[in-house]
């Protein structure tokens, strides 16, 4: 979820190879072949619309300097010469942005990918009686996910659909057999799924101890929820010793530190096999030891930490490999949910899967299955030098740290959900986010940069632009609402034209229209053209509008359930909800080794701004016009 700090950090991306995007099969390649490509809007366009963007985050005089800086890069040719090589790259390419986006937002950044970029989901709390409980839930959830596996094999899946425009189902390709492979100065994806032979296995991890199982007959049809549970104990009774190196926690480090790592561990046949069926298998299933008990209140917190990086290397962070991109969690004491690697895909295709299944594991076995005797499944095994021992205990250490840095705060906010600002004809999406910037200038006394990704799934290939939430009529509203000399009609207006002025971003964004990654592609065209990177951006405004305190996303699911990630900047917040009918799930994250930020504090500030505006709304009489 955090492309966002990276955007503006691009490295030069000339040597890429162009990414190996799955190839579609038969009815979705000429549904994907009907979709427009994503557009490069007018320059002139995107410049007027950024100075209009920063202007309440700078001060006056700044943004009479980037006036200038703007208007040089307009009128000296830069700008057009840049464009122009964007409109030559469009012409060539199936989407002329993906590939650089995937190598600038992830591949090439060289964070953690836990906290830092993989987002977690929170599922409902299940209610185990006992360890079976856990492992027949964790069959059924197995075989739902196959079930919704079939469909992409099949192409059954629906086509997905945004006000009546069919959307690119190409992430839905990308997120099975697929893993993330560290290197040294860039990662690479690799995916398994339209090769000759695609994999039949998943990967089963208990104890730090990973197990690859069949999920398949030998006549193709997978295997009953009855059988994968029968394979489940028997992986749960080989793995019962402790003694095990958590080899999973490698994953969790500064990419480069991973990359040497790896290259040291994959030196050996064994371990280079093993990790190879992690890689290939179809997704990870994580059977996690409980959690410390806490208190009701703290709990849906502690989970969404748990699934974020495990708790740590005492609790199940070995228990993970983290580059997988879909690791579902399962915990004996009912906490149950998911952490992805967000490379491949964004979080409504992955939020669909999970909708299915959650459907799916409520649903009774229809069939007893025959008792046919399957093989064992297969343990994993992993040779340990001094020196892997040596990066394990590095690798622990550090994400250690990362764990306690992590202040997430996990709440369900029940005065209403989505159905209010329906009925007051406004949007939820738009209202929350509104109301997100007056908690934050209540707490700071100023507007900041604020990112709510929009999906470009309209477009082929398309995958995230940004909506920009601070704007003009948002500080109008924040400071009018402050304001006690001003009347409540007035301040009901600031709000509904605060809240159209977001509507009406976000529907520009959906159609290719936002300024983010225009400006972000005029940039990495300057580094490809090995010419020296212009003045704008270079400029104070635009590091200011980049930095994204407020990192924020809708991700709306069926499932009672929130995706939460964490902040992308170290001063900064990261905030996902999950718009319900009349509740909404939110988490908000932030560091602990910041001084000026607060998770719990965000939330409650979040909390009084719905309800003070609820409250403006109710309580004034509707102006007869």
């Amino acid at each position: 979820m955090d492309e966002w700090r990276r955007s503006h950090q691009a490295r030069p991306a000339r040597l890429v190879k162009p990414v190996s995007l799955v190839k579609l099969p038969g009815r979705y390649l000429a549904h994907q072949e009907g979709l427009p490509h994503f557009p490069i809007p007018p320059l002139q366009q995107t410049l007027d619309k950024y100075l209009l963007a920063l202007k309440p985050l700078v001060s006056q005089e700044e943004w009479s300097h980037t006036s200038e800086v703007v208007e040089d890069f307009r009128t000296s040719g830069v700008g057009e010469r840049l464009q122009k090589g964007l409109e030559r790259r469009a012409k060539k390419t199936e989407n002329w942005l993906a590939d650089w986006w995937l190598q600038t937002a992830y591949l090439e950044y060289r964070m953690p990918v836990v906290v830092h970029s993989s987002p977690g989901v929170v599922l409902p709390k299940q209610d185990f009686e006992d360890r079976q409980g856990q492992l027949r839930y964790a069959a059924k959830l197995i075989e739902g996910v196959l079930d919704f596996k079939s469909m992409i094999d099949n192409e059954t899946l629906p086509v997905e659909y945004l006000g009546g425009k069919p959307l690119c189902m190409n992430q839905y390709y990308q997120i099975l057999s697929s893993c993330r492979i560290p290197g040294p100065k860039r990662d690479s994806v690799v995916n398994y799924s339209q090769v000759k032979k695609p994999p039949t296995h998943i990967t089963v991890v208990h104890n730090f101890q990973f197990f690859e199982l069949d999920v398949y007959n030998s006549d193709g049809s997978p295997l009953t929820a009855d059988q994968i549970f029968n394979q489940l104990e028997k992986i749960w009774g080989t793995s019962l010793q402790t003694n095990k190196e958590p080899i999973g926690i490698l994953t969790s480090n500064h990419r480069n530190s991973w990359a040497k790592a790896y290259n040291n561990l994959i030196k050996d046949k064994t371990n280079k096999e093993s990790v190879r069926s992690i890689q290939k298998s179809i997704f990870t299933v994580c059977l996690d030891g409980p959690m410390p008990k806490v208190s009701d209140e703290l709990y849906k917190s502690r989970v969404a930490a748990q699934m974020l990086h495990g708790g740590g290397s005492r609790l199940n962070s070995g228990n993970r490999w983290f580059d997988k991109t879909l690791q579902f969690i399962v915990a004996e004491d009912g906490s149950c949910g998911l952490v992805y690697e967000h490379a491949p895909a964004e979080g409504p295709p992955i939020v669909a899967l999970l909708d299915h299944v959650v459907e799916y594991t409520k649903k009774p076995d229809l069939v007893r299955s025959p008792m046919i005797p399957l093989p064992l499944p297969k343990k994993l095994r992993f040779n340990i030098t001094p020196e892997i021992k040596s990066d394990i205990e590095k690798a622990k250490q550090n994400l250690n740290i990362m764990v306690h840095d992590l202040d997430i705060k996990v709440f369900v906010f029940e005065v209403f959900g989505k159905n209010f600002p329906k009925s007051e004809k406004l949007s939820p999406d738009a209202f929350i986010q509104v109301a997100l910037q007056l908690a934050y200038f209540r707490m700071y006394g100023r507007a900041c940069a604020t990112y709510e990704s929009a999906s470009l799934r309209m477009f082929r290939l398309g995958r995230t632009d940004t909506i920009r939430s601070a704007s003009v009529q948002s500080l109008e509203f924040v400071q009018g609402m402050e304001d006690s000399g001003k009347q409540n009609l007035e301040k009901v207006d600031l709000l509904r034209k605060a809240v159209q002025a977001h509507r009406a971003y976000t529907d520009m964004a959906i159609s290719g229209k936002a300024i983010d990654r225009h400006l972000l592609g005029l940039k990495l065209q300057a580094i490809e053209d090995l010419v020296s990177i212009p003045e704008i951006f270079m400029d104070t405004s635009y590091a200011m509008a980049m930095h994204f305190n407020l990192s924020t996303s809708q991700v709306p699911a069926k499932t009672d359930c929130v995706m939460c990630f964490g902040p992308v900047v170290p001063d900064g917040y990261g905030v996902c909800y999950n718009p319900m009918e009349d509740h909404i799930n939110f988490s908000v994250s932030a560091f602990n080794s910041c001084a000026e930020t607060n998770a719990a504090r965000m939330a409650h500030f979040l909390q009084r701004a719905l309800c003070d505006m609820q409250q403006l709304i109710q309580s004034t009489p509707k102006s007869k016009l």
